[in-house]
């Protein structure tokens, strides 16, 4: 099998690739190996391991996109949150991230780039310039990590020799600098890379055309968002200087980039019965291809499974991930319109709404495979669940994968649907949404959830005053947002929850980070609504029982203290269930601070985000 296979070259990327163990920096690290032979990179074969151990050493993680960041932000309960969010925990001293090892990747993209031209006359043009396309997407990619992180970083294109103290010790670049530079590389790649068959294979693993430009659209609007929704560079706490892309010219790249994905005839949404055609995508070993654009590939046979179920179920193995209220208001009713009340009963707040919410989140009706074997209704584990919700998107629902790392579904890392809310997004932030774009766009994602298009700018279309509020002043100048980019934000809420981290970009490219430490009311997380009776003498979820008590699987506790860790209703004894704790958030947090090792080691890194 594909993964297999891929899986199999660890050993042997081990053994051909440079190390970097030593503690000389490395960039100064000579490639002294096997792999600095002349005979190296004179094959298709050649090639292909190399871009291989790429894959092994950088393609994204099961949990990294089944939870990953997003299970710290608005929506999303855990039981203590991220430290970075602590008050006043975070600080130099303990930022990560700018090592030795951090930054070999990129060194490996440039060394096979210096290198790889000794294929050339030795394999088809078309299979060396798809080559040497993997490898800029593959440094466009590692700095884009990196730019996310910390902002303003050092733009490396070439193996630094000994003497290359230039680049030793060279002061960061700035941020549009270096974007300027991924995006160079992102084209170069889109322009080299092959949509064959050949590379477009049924595991959806490997860097080819579309990947690349699903990347590339996914880039660009996140740097075109993050240049309008912040009127600074947040490195500097300067304007931005505009010197290359502007963010009109990213959010163009982004909906150039995710229309020629459109317009292949490649992908297409995942269809069929729209009670479980959303499932499929994150439930099944065989990735379905007509939506899947990039994925990582698990295989029962190879023993390429995964912990993804076992985190989502387990009360001490993981943050007890938890849905909020606010992403299950979110979801429409099925007639197209939203929910007027969320005080409702948890058993009743599913009826007659988008079908995705019962594929994500646990809703009446919904079954499990017991210890014994059989079949029978499942409902929420208050020793797990911190709302009262619970994610059922990426479990396999089998009681034995919520204790063992058994879980055998392959996951989307890039999929269709987001190229289409791209595309959406980006005509729309440029006045260029039209009726017929919103149809082929958010319109064909809520038909495939069962749900009615209705457009924005109709007559038939109903404001959703919670999600006005909810956003109410976002953006830079405090300016109030369109009826159309609310509702493509609402669709990016429901359409990828919980996936590679979406949710966590989103905010920070809109200039809501303080959206994932002030929740409700700055309390906590917002859950479930519990009415006075419900409280006094318990509810019922598919069959199962709660009361107030010591919590439990079938109970919880309610404080009413607002302290950390424990449970509130926000009426007393009644109302809605918020899970206390406190965070918080400063804009200097839109960057991670450079560490004070990487500092001590070269003073031209200084000055020092800002605000750290």
């Amino acid at each position: 099998m594909e993964m297999k296979k891929i899986l199999s070259l660890l050993f042997a990327m081990t053994a051909a690739t440079v190390t970097f163990s030593s503690c000389e920096d490395f960039l100064t690290k000579e490639p002294t190996n096997k792999i600095s032979a002349d005979t190296y990179f004179t094959s298709e074969t050649d090639l292909k391991m190399f871009t291989d151990g790429m894959l092994v050493d950088y393609l994204p993680g099961f949990t990294t996109v089944a939870i990953g960041d997003d299970a710290y932000t608005d929506l999303c309960a855990t039981k203590s949150g991220t430290d970075f969010l602590h008050p006043g925990l975070w600080n130099a001293e303990k930022q990560g991230g700018w090592s030795t090892g951090n930054f070999s990747f990129i060194r490996k993209c440039n060394y096979m780039l210096e290198n790889m031209t000794r294929a050339k006359g030795k394999v088809s043009d078309e299979t060396y310039y798809h080559y040497r396309g993997v490898a800029h997407f593959w440094r466009a990619y590692a700095h884009y990590i990196k730019m996310q992180t910390f902002g303003n970083v050092p733009w490396i294109d070439h193996v630094a020799q000994p003497s290359d103290s230039a680049l030793l010790f060279a002061p960061r670049d700035d941020r549009e600098f270096v974007f300027h530079n991924i995006l160079a590389d992102l084209d170069s790649a889109s322009n080299s890379c092959l949509g064959t068959s050949k590379y477009l294979t049924s595991g959806r693993t490997y860097i080819n055309k579309w990947v690349v430009l699903a990347m590339k659209a996914k880039m660009c609007l996140f740097e075109a968002s993050y240049r309008k929704y912040h009127s600074v560079n947040p490195s500097t706490n300067e304007a931005w200087n505009n010197k290359y892309e502007t963010s009109e010219d990213l959010y163009k790249e982004a909906a150039d980039a995710a229309l020629k994905i459109m317009e292949s005839g490649k992908f297409f949404l995942h269809s069929g019965n729209a009670a479980s055609a959303y499932s499929e995508l994150f439930q099944s070993e065989n990735i379905p291809t007509d939506e899947v654009i990039w994925s990582r590939q698990a295989n029962t046979e190879a023993s390429v499974t995964h912990d993804v179920t076992w985190y989502y179920n387990s009360a001490t193995y993981g943050q007890k991930y938890s849905p909020t209220k606010e992403l299950v208001d979110m979801y429409l009713k099925l007639d197209g319109n939203p929910i007027t009340s969320d005080a409702v009963s948890p058993a009743e707040e599913f009826d007659g709404r988008d079908m995705r919410l019962s594929q994500t989140i646990l809703g009446p009706g919904h079954t499990y495979v017991n210890a014994a074997g059989a079949t029978e209704l499942k409902a929420p584990d208050f020793s797990v669940s911190l709302t009262g919700y619970a994610f059922v998107k990426w479990n396999i629902e089998n009681a034995i994968n919520y204790s063992k790392s058994l879980s055998n579904n392959s996951v989307p890392i890039l999929r269709y649907a987001e190229v289409l809310l791209i595309y959406a997004e980006a005509k729309a932030e440029l006045g260029e949404m039209t009726e017929d774009i919103w149809n082929k766009t958010i319109g064909a994602i809520r038909a495939r959830a069962g749900v009615a298009s209705i457009y924005p700018e109709s007559a038939s279309y109903q404001k959703d005053t919670f999600l006005e509020a909810y956003y109410k002043g976002a953006g830079v100048g405090g300016a109030d947002l369109s009826d159309m980019i609310l509702e493509i934000r609402r669709e990016r809420a429901t359409e990828l929850a919980m996936e590679w981290g979406n949710r966590a970009d989103d905010l920070a490219r809109w200039g809501l980070g303080s959206y994932s430490a002030k929740r409700y009311d700055n309390k906590g997380w917002r859950g479930i609504y519990l009415t006075a009776a419900d409280v006094k003498n318990g509810f019922e979820i598919n069959g199962t029982k709660f009361k107030i008590g010591s919590t439990s699987s079938t109970s919880y506790k309610v404080a009413n203290t607002g302290a950390d860790a424990t449970w509130s209703l926000t009426e007393g004894d009644h109302g809605y269930l918020v899970y206390n704790y406190k965070l918080e958030w400063d804009d200097k947090m839109y960057t991670r601070p450079i560490p004070v090792t990487a500092i001590t080691l070269n003073k031209n890194l200084l000055p020092q985000n800002y605000g750290w």
